[in-house]
């Protein structure tokens, strides 16, 4: 487990300065924790709606898969990449206005693979989303 200013230096370390600037930076997603075992990342929501227009449905999975690839990256190491994500996602409710957190927690992780199970809370701490996302990993 690290701290956001860690967790931040990993995440340039392993993906670039290429992720800022990008839809994650616009829909308000923050990454407070990160290493290749697990992920947490925030976001806010303001009703059922985001506030660049997106349903919350949509912006669930954007979530769940930054967050399991951030970590299928960190898992990748040096010189190699995630690719290639495939994502299965339960969204169980709409998320009431705050702050929603995500939780990208490894289940598999080799030399091809990484799988991570993401489950995503509002803030009275309902599940809003369920996911699993695999990343494939290859030589950069």
């Amino acid at each position: 487990m690290t701290d956001p200013e860690e967790a931040a230096r990993r995440i340039e370390e392993a993906l670039g300065a290429s992720y800022k600037n990008t839809l994650v930076e616009l829909m308000g997603i923050v990454i407070t924790e990160a290493d290749a075992e697990r992920v947490v990342g925030t976001m806010p929501v303001k009703g059922n709606i985001q506030p660049y227009g997106l349903l919350h449905g949509g912006a669930s999975c954007v979530l769940a898969e930054t967050l399991g690839s951030t970590g299928a990256t960190l898992h990748a190491g040096p010189g190699r990449i995630a690719m290639g994500i495939e994502i299965n996602a339960t969204h169980h409710r709409a998320a009431t206005s705050g702050l929603v957190t995500g939780v990208a927690t490894r289940i598999h992780g080799g030399r091809t693979l990484a799988t991570y199970d993401v489950e995503i809370l509002d803030e009275q701490g309902r599940r809003v989303c369920t996911s699993r996302l695999t990343c494939m990993l290859r030589d950069a």
